[in-house]
């Protein structure tokens, strides 16, 4: 019988990277001064992840679904995307600014030959005082537009800002110029893609002392100018109820902040179901007798045959919920 499934963490080392997956989330496995992601569930074929609990301890994401297929992912996620999990989780921490930069939609990205674009959202762990998030233009833009502000080094004038505190969501649809800045730690969770495309980079230098790479003509042919979707995403979350925070094509993400059990039913979905704790700990109960810890900085995977679970906090816990529409 499948269970809820834990992962090995992939740690990776950026030149925008600080320490705070050790110091606030308590992830003793990183031992990188600059660690800026940590890939906690992933689909790709070079770097999948690892199962860490129970009997499955040992094999990789994409290796169950081969086995488990629709049992694992849900019948019209397996049809859809096959063996290939279609998201890809993250922790990242901006010790220092991001790049400016775009991701492709599935269209440009199929064209390219990869598997599809990069649709996001970001959830905010913490924020340090004066953090900033950068999602879309300030003005109306066009190509040839930002062509110039390019070769004139004025790039963050075009750029729209938005302050950010815990608890600050984002929706960044592929074709949407975006940056998060120094300051953040946040959650994560996109379609199974890692093509960016910088657009600007505050003329800093890699460790070898050169300009790091950008792709000014990729960029322009990515972005969306007509876009008005994506930004700051508001809403109310009221303790012990779920409450939706983005809705897109290629995932749902909910968020629940809870001081009591909560009972889930999953019968309808047809999909696995992600839980990404960002605050306290809980149980998981599932089986009537089984059960699975969650804490703070950990992801655990609930697969689609699961029909319900009980999530029992230790006094206050919040959880971001994600599953495939």
């Amino acid at each position: 019988m499948l269970y809820p499934l834990k992962f090995q963490a992939v740690y990776k080392e950026k030149i925008w990277g600080g320490e705070k997956f050790r110091t606030l989330l308590h992830k003793e496995g990183c031992d990188m001064s600059r660690c800026g992601e940590s890939w906690e569930v992933s689909g790709f074929d070079e770097e999948p992840s690892v199962v860490t609990n129970g009997f499955l301890a040992g094999n990789t994401l994409n290796e169950l679904i081969e086995v488990y297929m629709g049992d694992l992912v849900g019948e019209k996620v397996f049809h859809t995307y096959g063996a290939a999990f279609p998201l890809l989780v993250k922790f990242i921490d901006a010790q220092d600014d991001l790049s400016v930069q775009v991701h492709p939609g599935d269209a440009m990205a199929k064209e390219l030959g990869e598997f599809n674009g990069k649709t996001e959202m970001w959830y905010v762990i913490q924020a340090d005082s004066g953090a900033r998030i950068n999602v879309g233009f300030n003005r109306k833009m066009q190509a040839e537009d930002l062509r110039r502000f390019v070769a004139e080094n004025r790039v963050e004038e075009a750029l729209r800002y938005h302050p950010v505190q815990a608890g600050s969501v984002f929706y960044i649809p592929a074709g949407k110029v975006h940056a998060i800045g120094k300051g953040i730690l946040l959650a994560e969770i996109q379609q199974l893609s890692d093509i960016t495309y910088r657009l600007y980079d505050y003329n800093r230098r890699d460790a070898e002392g050169n300009p790091r790479e950008l792709h000014v003509e990729e960029a322009l042919q990515a972005i969306d100018f007509e876009d008005a979707e994506g930004g700051a995403v508001a809403y109310s979350p009221q303790r012990n109820q779920t409450c939706d925070l983005v809705r897109c094509p290629y995932f749902v993400t909910r968020y629940v902040e809870f001081d009591k059990p909560v009972e889930k039913i999953y019968v309808a979905m047809d999909s696995f179901v992600l839980y990404v704790c960002v605050s306290g700990s809980a149980e998981i109960r599932y089986d009537e007798t089984e059960s699975e810890s969650i804490r703070a900085g950990e992801c655990v995977l609930l697969p689609a045959s699961m029909e319900n679970a009980v999530i029992v906090p230790h006094g206050i816990c919040a959880l971001l919920e994600t599953y495939i529409p």
